[in-house]
């Protein structure tokens, strides 16, 4: 036998658990995608491809007073250099940065086409132009005095910033939004003089309460306006706990016109909101009928925003109006406050609106410092420079006979006047021009001007104080640049309190009109302009057929009893339109598979039903108890394993129109049939009234259950449908009993059909 050859296992190969090699590669990309994607920095309010975007602009010289530049080449640059990652991602950033709708301060300046608030997106990179505007040159001033740490770029012949030197509280003014594994962020933007006003405090009292800094921090100033409206309160918690909601409406005005007319006129959106399809949503509301207070919607916006509303008539009432299309449309939107960010450990955390304020106090000490440092080595340096020229001044004689007799003059310098290699090489690289008299003035002027800067800065890098004072300086100066006294700066979005509560009838939300609502057996349901007589021509699937017909208006909601004992509620005006097949039911509301609607009704709160189960149990129910507000249905009819709803059917007199059955004198009778076709018959008032339960029995069987019930008057007679004829009995005392009797067969020439008295 041949033996096996014994397979060698290279020594770069490890054995490890496929769960421990899994976790261990989601948890390292978990963390990149947290900490270099999607979350920013609590300190410049950057993320890493933003942060890059500017650098490589900086370096690219594409300042403000600048000219521009393609942004294809800055994208080129900064996929090249520094972020690893497809080109159209950041471009996409790049234009984010440049569009003044969707950043309140932006940091990028272009030129063509950045795309607009309809939804358009921005011309291809070759064809766009940018440079960084004083916003996005403020971020970065201090990047040449290492106010903070570079680190290698990707593939390490490069280096870039960790953080920016943030001369503006970004991560606040400009806010951030982004979703990372198992976490998200979305911080909404505000107003920067606001927020400088609020650090101007904080430094001057630490320990603020949230709500003093509310006091100047109100809410968000989205770049798009419109009118926040939410009460202080709720707007004290957001903050509080970084977390929270924040309700956002578009800004309108009312114009009049002649002959006592007046259109809406809507001039600002809400944030993040594309016009081009709020207006789509709300011409698909109106063909959809449920705007019935709106004629028409026109679109005059320019390079400002300006919506026209048409009302249908002079007499409609402005603020109805647009309280149903803040409910139907993104007129009105709800901002989710969540300061998720990194803090200066690079550790993902929720701040509260001190925390991120304080995070940002805390680095500009550290840039101070830094520069301080930075700028006192300079002056050292320089300095000890200065010395070694005042000493050639005044030996100017001996050391100029040095230079000329001596082949290696340094060292013979350093020795005879006790300099530093810096200084002798300094004075060798002196020129004849500088050894005039006013230049050794001007070299005594500025040896004293960089001592006083010297003593100044010692003493603010041992004082906390004193560096706190520059700080609130700076912030000052930042006030300046862009507060609310500058046109960039001014507030946009009003703030207002929480709107009181307008009610709008929902027969005013849906245009009212006749319709005729069509259930087939297997589940299908459609609504059907106008009230259709003959519903006998109506087409359905293969196999389906007719189960109810039931004339109704748009405004209206149909009640559905299920063989599952439930109730379900579903608003016309939700229904599909009458062509075609409709539209499963199931869609609609959560109805289990193994049940089938029993019936449908139109719903009248005063209406009550006879709900019968398939062992012959049931009682009465008002139909406001069964009306359902989700698509769970309400419980109505308890069951045991194996038993059914059976039979749902309306009272006659206890509702007004719109149902045939409802007419005559009050019912004082029920009629019920098993599937033995034994009848009884016996007085309505023995069956109790109930919101839910099993009910009491109603009729006994030896074998099988019930098959139908109905609930009439006696003196009129019992009626049933015999094919596609209705029979009347009058002569019943043959039949009347008392509740929970067997019954006997029915009378001759009754009908044969499972359910004689539903048709």
């Amino acid at each position: 036998m041949a033996k096996t050859p014994v397979v060698q296992k290279p020594d770069t190969i490890r054995e490890t658990p496929l769960a421990d090699a899994l976790g261990e590669r989601y948890l390292a990309y978990a963390l990149s995608t947290i900490v270099s994607r999607s979350l920013p920095d609590v300190r410049d309010g950057l993320k890493p491809v933003h942060r890059r975007l500017l650098y490589a602009m900086r370096l690219l010289k594409l300042d403000p007073a600048g000219g521009f530049k393609k942004c294809a080449r800055v994208v080129g640059d900064v996929m090249g250099k520094f972020h690893p990652h497809g080109d159209a991602s950041i471009y996409d950033a790049m234009v984010r940065l440049a569009q003044e709708f969707a950043v309140r301060y932006p940091l990028v300046e272009g030129q063509g086409n950045f795309g607009n608030i309809d939804g358009d997106n921005a011309a291809a990179m070759r064809y766009t132009e940018a440079k960084l505007t004083p916003f996005a040159q403020a971020i970065m001033d201090g990047l040449d005095e290492d106010a903070v740490d570079l680190r290698p770029t990707y593939d390490g012949e490069e280096s870039e910033p960790v953080v920016m030197p943030s001369a503006v509280p970004n991560l606040l003014a400009n806010g951030s939004s982004g979703i990372a594994v198992g976490m998200a962020t979305n911080i909404p933007p505000h107003n920067l003089g606001e927020l400088c006003d609020a650090l101007l405090h904080l430094i001057k009292t630490p320990k603020a309460q949230i709500a003093t800094l509310i006091d100047m921090v109100p809410g968000p100033d989205f770049p798009t306006g419109g009118v926040l409206v939410e009460n202080r309160e709720t707007i004290v918690e957001a903050y509080r706990t970084g977390r929270g909601s924040l309700r956002l409406r578009a800004r309108w005005v009312e114009e009049k016109l002649d002959r006592g007319q007046y259109q809406i006129v809507i001039t600002e959106i809400p944030y993040q909101v594309q016009k081009a399809k709020l207006i789509e949503r709300i011409a698909a509301l109106m063909e959809e009928k449920k705007l019935p207070f709106l004629a028409d919607i026109r679109d005059e916006s320019t390079e400002t925003v300006r919506i026209v509303l048409e009302p249908k008539s002079r007499t409609v009432d402005a603020v109805q109006l647009m309280e149903q299309l803040f409910r139907q449309t993104d007129l009105e939107t709800r901002f989710g406050l969540n300061m998720n960010v990194l803090d200066a450990d690079g550790i993902p955390k929720v701040m509260d609106l001190r925390g991120v304020l304080q995070a940002y106090l805390d680095h500009r000490q550290v840039v101070l410092v830094r520069r301080s440092k930075h700028r006192l080595a300079h002056i050292v340096h320089r300095l000890e420079m200065l010395d070694g020229y005042l000493i050639a001044y005044l030996n100017l004689d001996a050391v100029i006979h040095i230079i000329r007799t001596e082949d290696e003059p340094k060292p013979k310098l350093m020795k005879r006047f006790n300099l530093t290699d810096g200084q002798a090489e300094g004075i060798l690289n002196m020129r004849l021009r500088s050894l005039r008299k006013l230049e050794e003035m001007e070299i005594r002027t500025e040896h004293k001007k960089l001592s006083d800067e010297q003593k100044e800065l010692n003493a603010l890098l041992k004082s906390e104080g004193k560096r706190w004072q520059v700080i609130a300086d700076q912030v000052k100066e930042a006030k300046a640049k862009f507060g609310q006294k500058t046109p960039l700066g001014k507030r946009r979005t009003e703030l207002s309190d929480a709107p009181t509560a307008v009610i709008v009838p929902i027969e005013q939300l849906v245009e009212k009109e006749p319709v005729t609502v069509v259930l087939s057996a297997k589940g299908w349901i459609r609504a059907m302009k106008g009230h259709k007589d003959d519903v006998g021509d109506l087409k359905f699937k293969e196999g389906d057929a007719l189960l109810a017909a039931v004339k109704a208006q748009s405004t209206d909601k149909m009640l559905l009893f299920a063989t599952d004992g439930r109730f379900y509620t579903i608003a016309v005006d939700r229904m599909p339109q009458g062509r075609g097949f409709g539209e499963p039911i199931r869609l609609m509301v959560d109805l289990p598979n193994d049940a089938d609607i029993v019936g449908m009704w139109t719903y009248a709160r005063e209406q009550k039903f006879l709900v019968v189960s398939s062992i012959g149990r049931g009682f009465i129910v008002p139909a406001e108890q069964v009306f359902a507000q989700t698509k769970n249905g309400k419980q109505c009819l308890s069951l045991d394993d194996g038993e059914k709803g059976r039979v749902c059917t309306p009272i006659p007199g206890t509702s007004g129109a719109g149902d045939d059955l409802l007419t005559g004198k009050p019912a004082d009778s029920i009629a019920i049939i098993g599937e033995n076709r034994k009848l009884l018959i016996f007085p309505l008032k023995e069956v109790p009234e109930m919101g839910r339960g099993r009910g009491v029995i109603l009729q006994r069987y030896k074998d099988g259950g019930a098959a139908d019930a109905k609930v009439f008057t006696l003196k009129e007679g019992l009626t049933w449908k015999s094919g596609d004829r209705e029979r009347t009995e009058t002569d019943l005392k043959d039949w009347v009993g008392e509740r929970a009797q067997a019954g006997r067969l029915p009378p001759k020439g009754f009908s044969r059909e499972d359910r004689p008295f539903s048709g």
